[in-house]
């Protein structure tokens, strides 16, 4: 896998920068990738000479639509992370094939910060970088410093297959955006693809005579009969509460819109004190209530949890898409892993069952200072190919931002599950940004300080959401952070 994360208990990132959950999890499908500790600001100063020697642009032809200079070396530094090195080194081999004349010089490291730092310092960073893992630089300090290329010109150019489509028309819903910071410029193309939801094992739901519920009083029922049979309906990662919101985000946005959620992320004003947001936060508090989550979660961390649900202990757990592969050695082969869409509330949503958070990870950055930027950018132009997307899903079992890639390949139960819940969200995905823009917010105060503590029974719904809003509040005033809006 290729990533560290916001919800990692062991990452303290800056408060700017984003999500990152997984140096720890090998090839997970869909890893998120998310900044590490603060990218030292010098790393992005501007400073330093050096890259006078900018490639020549090179012939614009139907094949080669980026004007790459056909004799320019190329430089693709990748992490080497879960995800391994083999399905990028494919990709440069076709870069090499379309251009007989280049030898890319390809490298991969876990010092990713480390190793580039002095080359940003001196100005002569390499084309192509897989700006991940525990090394992360930080993707504020390198956009606030104009440090990254803007990739707006791959995204309109033609993609490698269908030169009727353009490449930003072949990818998964949210990777764009996902790429801006403020305005429409995309400084990062997210390469991995996470699916976030209700994971549970199909057997054990067919067992109770159940479809996965639809509606709150729906799960409430299969909640009380698999208590009845000694499991019980939920459990997560107590110890790390701000796994619950893969679930309760994508809960809120169907019942209230995506427009709730945006609020949320704006840090707006009594943002989370919307109907929609009392109604999951109650619907989630009854489970506690009425004695549906596992005896002893508050105390579980994130391996603890999900080795009790492998085990049968519980039938619903919130998580993201590693699950498959970082519980790989407890889940039982007739498991038969699936994720679902959160359930709702009731017909009342304003958004269909099925609505899903799914997002990018793995993120690719071109330098502005590159010597080839064109040759950074057909690189990616490359690996969002069909062959090159099937190519990764089939050695790693991840998506990719490649809206396809999965004909032909054999799926693992979780992976089909994955493709299967997105199939059906159709363009009801939505991304929320709160764990990518404001880390300690997202987990330290929302998650362990309120629904942690409202989980466990210490708050009433209403408690946690005032003081909630209270947090997000001190964070709007907060002139020491970044702030970020959705444009």
């Amino acid at each position: 896998m290729g990533s560290t994360s916001a919800q990692n208990p062991e990452y303290n990132g800056s408060a700017r920068v984003g999500r990152r959950d997984l140096i720890k999890r090998s090839a997970a499908l869909g890893l998120i990738s998310v900044p590490t500790m603060s990218f030292l600001s010098a790393c992005a100063s501007g400073g330093g000479g050096g890259n006078g020697d900018k490639a020549k642009e090179g012939k614009k032809t139907a094949k080669n639509p980026l004007a790459v200079n056909d004799t320019a070396q190329m430089e693709f530094v990748l992490f080497d992370g879960g995800f391994g090195k083999e399905y990028a080194e494919d990709a440069v081999k076709i870069y090499e094939k379309n251009f007989p004349e280049v030898t890319v010089k390809f490298a991969a490291t876990q010092k990713i910060q480390s190793t580039l730092q002095p080359r940003f310092n001196q100005g002569t960073p390499p084309d192509l970088i897989d700006n991940s893992g525990a090394e992360q630089m930080d993707m504020g300090v390198l956009v606030g410093k104009d440090q990254l290329a803007d990739l707006t010109p791959l995204l309109d150019a033609p993609s490698y297959d269908d030169p009727s489509k353009k490449v930003r028309d072949t990818l998964r819903p949210g990777i764009v955006e996902m790429g801006q910071f403020d305005g429409d410029k995309v400084w990062i193309l997210y390469y991995a693809y996470t699916v976030y939801g209700v994971w549970y094992s199909q057997k054990a739901l067919d067992s109770l005579d159940e479809q996965y519920p639809e509606t709150w009083d729906q799960m409430l029922a299969v909640c009380e009969k698999a208590k009845k049979k000694g499991m019980a309906g939920w459990t997560y990662a107590g110890k790390y509460p701000y796994y619950l919101p893969f679930s309760l985000y994508p809960m809120i946005g169907k019942v209230g819109g995506v427009e709730v959620l945006d609020a949320i992320d704006n840090l707006e004003p009594n943002a989370w004190k919307h109907p929609a947001v009392k109604a999951c936060f109650e619907a989630y508090y009854e489970l506690y209530k009425k004695g549906y989550v596992l005896k002893g979660t508050p105390g579980l961390d994130h391996i603890q949890s999900q080795t009790a649900w492998a085990q049968g202990k519980a039938l619903f757990i919130p998580n993201g898409s590693w699950v498959e592969n970082e519980s790989a050695n407890v889940i039982p082969k007739d498991f038969d892993l699936a994720v679902s869409a959160p359930t709702g509330i009731d017909s009342s949503d304003k958004m269909p069952f099925g609505t899903i958070w799914a997002s990018g990870g793995e993120p690719f950055i071109v330098p502005a200072k590159a010597k080839n930027t064109a040759g950074g950018m057909e690189q990616l132009r490359i690996m969002l190919s069909e062959a090159s997307s099937k190519n990764f899903t089939g050695k790693v079992k991840s998506l990719t931002a490649y809206n396809g890639g999965t004909d032909g390949i054999t799926l693992t139960p979780g992976l089909k599950s994955g493709v299967a819940a997105l199939d059906k969200a159709g363009q009801n995905v939505v991304n929320p940004r709160l764990q990518d823009w404001y880390v300690q917010l997202q987990k330290e105060k929302i998650g362990v300080s309120g629904l942690g503590e409202m989980m466990a029974g210490r708050l009433t719904p209403a408690e946690a959401i005032k003081k909630i809003q209270g947090f997000a509040d001190e964070a709007a005033k907060d002139t020491s952070i970044k702030h970020y809006k959705h444009q």
